[in-house]
């Protein structure tokens, strides 16, 4: 299975599982279950932006970096600031 296959299939189930806090809300579930479902559902997420920028750095910024040039620079600094992003989250 390719990596693009793996993420689709990752969002899928978390977008199941954000369609069932939908479902939990409508039914008036307890606050609590609902919060441990978010809590699944944020590091769901999480791990998947983690495999993202994973891939990112072993190909797209090795790739610039081997390649030489204003580009691995550029591909650095976007590397970082995504870093930082998912950091402050």
């Amino acid at each position: 299975m390719s990596e693009k296959a793996k993420y689709l299939a990752r969002m899928r189930r978390i977008e199941g599982q954000a369609r069932g806090i939908h479902r939990m809300i409508d039914e008036d579930t307890y606050c609590i279950d609902i919060l441990t479902q978010i809590s699944a559902v944020t590091s769901a997420l999480e791990n998947l932006a983690l495999g993202l920028l994973d891939d990112h750095l072993k190909h797209c910024v090795s790739h610039a970096i081997n390649s030489g040039g204003d580009d691995a620079q550029e591909k650095i600094r976007e590397a970082s600031a995504a870093i930082q992003r998912l950091v402050k989250s």
